[in-house]
C-alpha cells in the first residue's frame, strides 16, 4: 500500500487561508494526501472561514489553530505557504522535494457587511479550490 504524501499549508495566523486549503485538499483527496496546516502565529479558526467551507460540505469547525513549531521534526513532501507574509518568515521545513508559495489576499481583513466579507471569504476559498488542481 503506498503512503501517503505529507501537504502542510503555512499562513500568518493559521485562521483562513490556510484552514481552508486543509479542508478543500482533505475532502477531495483525502485519500491521497496527508494534510496539515500551520501558522507563523497561531490565533483561532475564523468564524467566517467556517461558515463558507459549510456551504461546500466542508466542515472544519474542529480544526485547531496550531503554530509551525508543532510540525518541525515532521517532513513534508509539499509545503505551501498561502500568503506573503508566511512567505518570508516561514522557517525552514526539511522537504527534499516540494515548495510552492501561493498568494492569496487576506480574506481576515476584508471589512464591510457581514454579507461582504463572506463574499471575500468565498472568493479566497474559490481560488484556492482553483490552485489545489495542481495536487488533484
Amino acid at each position: 500500500m503506498k503512503q501517503k504524501q505529507r501537504v502542510i499549508f503555512i499562513c500568518t495566523h493559521n485562521s483562513a487561508r490556510s484552514q481552508m486549503a486543509e479542508g478543500l485538499l482533505r475532502h477531495f483527496a483525502g485519500d491521497r494526501y496527508e494534510v496539515f496546516s500551520a501558522g507563523t502565529q497561531s490565533t483561532r479558526v475564523n468564524p467566517l472561514a467556517i461558515k463558507v467551507m459549510a456551504e461546500k460540505g466542508i466542515d472544519i469547525s474542529r480544526h485547531t489553530s496550531d503554530h509551525i513549531d508543532k510540525y518541525m521534526g515532521m517532513e513534508f513532501d509539499y509545503v505551501i505557504t498561502v500568503c506573503d507574509n508566511a512567505n518570508e518568515t516561514c522557517p525552514y521545513f526539511p522537504t527534499n522535494k516540494t515548495k510552492w508559495h501561493w498568494s492569496f489576499a487576506d480574506p481576515s481583513a476584508a471589512t464591510g457587511t457581514e454579507d461582504e466579507r463572506l463574499a471575500t471569504f468565498r472568493e479566497i476559498r474559490d481560488q484556492i479550490k482553483q490552485r489545489l488542481q495542481v495536487l488533484l
